[in-house]
């Protein structure tokens, strides 16, 4: 019987895969551009680099762990055992591999470190995050206050992040303040990209007089979904329905041709979504 790719997702196999992978991709990056600059990244690995630039104690991998350490048990009693267990097994594997990568890209100028270094962490942490589980650190936390306290998970790296950036500032030079800002914003557009990748959707409306004929070639020709919105023309008063319909990249153009062979006066309205969770797409993730 085929594994459906729902059920793969869910699979301890592909999710071990991804918390491994991604692991060490994201230590490629901090080991290879990061460290070799003395950028402090955001988040809790950026604390990490930050206690070892000051105290040359340690490596960042161990200040990591054990920090994540009280992290750990909160999200044990607070979350699931499930997500805690993954969440260990990719801090383990970013401790390891943190100690035993030595990697430099050799990127001299500090603008490109800056952005190399912030495309490499954030394809690391967006594949991390494409798991059931985390990279520890700040996710505990904002799952925890987010699921407890309805805090937004943004605001929770946000209010880290300006804590961490205003030590930065007031102990480094403004040349590494500023860069660690530009890895920290690359990092974070990298992660979103590499998250969403894959999972994107696009929600297309279709306004038209011929919506039943629509509607039937994109059943039984294209093979998708659809839904009939019923609606009124503001200005002839008159009632339509919009179909709705749910496609990805590949096929929107199959489906923007099907449309306009059937009718040529539609009207074709296409909007991004970056997740379409239930029926035959993605499960809900759940902690």
């Amino acid at each position: 019987m085929p594994i459906k790719l729902n059920d793969l997702r869910f699979s301890v196999p592909w999710n071990l895969f991804l918390l491994t992978i991604g692991s060490i991709i994201y230590i490629i990056g901090m080991n290879g551009i990061v460290m070799h600059h003395n950028f402090i990244p955001g988040g809790l690995y950026g604390m990490s680099l930050f206690v070892y630039y000051k105290t040359g104690l340690l490596s960042p991998g161990s200040w990591y762990l054990i920090m994540n350490l009280p992290l750990f048990v909160l999200g044990w009693i607070y979350i699931s055992r499930r997500f805690m267990l993954y969440t260990f097994y990719a801090v383990i594997v970013i401790f390891f591999a943190s100690e035993f990568i030595s990697v430099n890209f050799g990127i001299t100028n500090q603008t490109y470190a800056a952005i190399a270094g912030g495309f490499v962490c954030g394809a690391g942490s967006g594949i991390i995050l494409r798991s059931i589980g985390s990279a520890g650190g700040l996710d505990i936390i904002a799952v925890i206050l987010f699921r407890h306290f309805n805090i937004g998970v943004g605001k929770t790296y946000l209010g880290f992040n300006i804590l961490l950036f205003s030590m930065v500032l007031a102990q480094y030079s403004a040349d590494i303040f500023i860069a660690s800002i530009i890895l920290t914003f690359v990092t974070t557009n990298a992660l979103n990209y590499f998250l969403t990748l894959s999972n994107q959707r696009k929600i297309v409306y279709i306004i038209s007089d011929k919506s039943a004929e629509i509607t039937q070639d994109i059943i039984d020709r294209l093979h998708l979904g659809a839904t009939k919105i019923q609606a009124k023309g503001a200005y002839t008063n008159q009632d339509k329905e919009i179909v709705m319909t749910i496609t990805n990249n590949l096929q929107l153009k199959r489906l923007e041709e099907s449309v306009f062979k059937i009718d040529a006066e539609a009207l074709f309205i296409v909007e991004n979504s970056y997740n379409v969770i239930g029926s035959n797409f993605n499960k809900r993730k759940i902690y």
